[in-house]
């Protein structure tokens, strides 16, 4: 392999060196990734040992799961929090784990199924497809929140954390869909007490960070590109109530 001088490389040396592609330095460069270290008279990009160290530390970023954006921010700080990275992202895969568990449960329940009974069982069938589509709804959501988000959301979400919330939702909403029938007065002593018991739900949720917050509002205000497989948990006139009396409450 021939080094330029000054123990610099060519983009074409450099890529066969650190075992990546020329469109991949071209590529991190653009994104100000990774910029070379100079170039040649004619404009050829230059690598050297500084730029090994920084394309080593996008790639072990990259490689445990942080977008590219988010990798050019945090290796642009002064300091490298990489032990506060590993921990984010330990509690991200934690959160993933308890889903492919899920997943797995399901389907060891439906072979023991079909192992007695010899044929299909639909109702263990139908568990391991809303396993499935809560994973696949999961991977859409993510984008709407930051690693760190992700991450502290992730430890306040613990399996009987999440069991009992998804219980006072369901409680919370039937009977929301109750008043909503009955027209009930949204200033009405009834639904200012089911407004408090949803906006106490959603700060549980949040962990009253303002910033997943806004971040929940985005996700469901975004309807042009939910999936098909994401259903909103209430309805429209249901949304509308609890809107007009939380008003209420704010008014008085």
């Amino acid at each position: 392999m021939k080094e330029a001088k000054d123990g610099l490389f060519q983009a074409s040396e450099f890529a066969e060196l650190t075992g990546v592609t020329v469109r991949t330095l071209h590529h991190y460069d653009r994104l100000g990734l990774l910029k070379p270290t100079g170039r040649t008279h004619a404009g050829y990009r230059l690598y050297g040992e500084r730029d090994f160290a920084r394309l080593q530390q996008v790639l072990t970023l990259k490689f445990i799961g942080l977008p590219l954006k988010e990798i050019k921010q945090l290796l642009n700080r002064k300091a490298l929090d990489l032990a506060g990275v590993l921990g984010l992202q330990r509690e991200i895969l934690e959160a993933k784990r308890r889903q492919v568990e899920s997943a797995l449960q399901a389907v060891e329940r439906a072979e023991v199924a079909v192992a007695k009974s010899g044929g299909p069982d639909w109702e263990a069938f139908r568990k391991i497809v809303e396993v499935i589509t809560m994973q696949q709804d999961y991977e859409w959501v993510k984008q709407y929140y930051t690693e760190e988000q992700l991450a502290d959301l992730a430890r306040r979400g613990t399996p009987e954390v999440l069991e009992r919330g998804q219980r006072e939702w369901q409680k919370l909403i039937a009977e929301v869909n109750e008043a909503v029938a009955e027209g009930v007065d949204p200033a009405s002593e009834r639904a200012q007490a089911l407004a408090a018991r949803w906006s106490a739900l959603i700060e549980e949720f949040t962990g009253g960070d303002p910033g997943i917050l806004e971040n929940l509002k985005r996700l469901y205000t975004d309807q042009a590109n939910r999936p098909d497989t994401f259903k909103n948990p209430y309805g429209d006139d249901a949304g509308a109530f609890i809107c007009r009396a939380q008003a209420v409450g704010r008014k008085e």
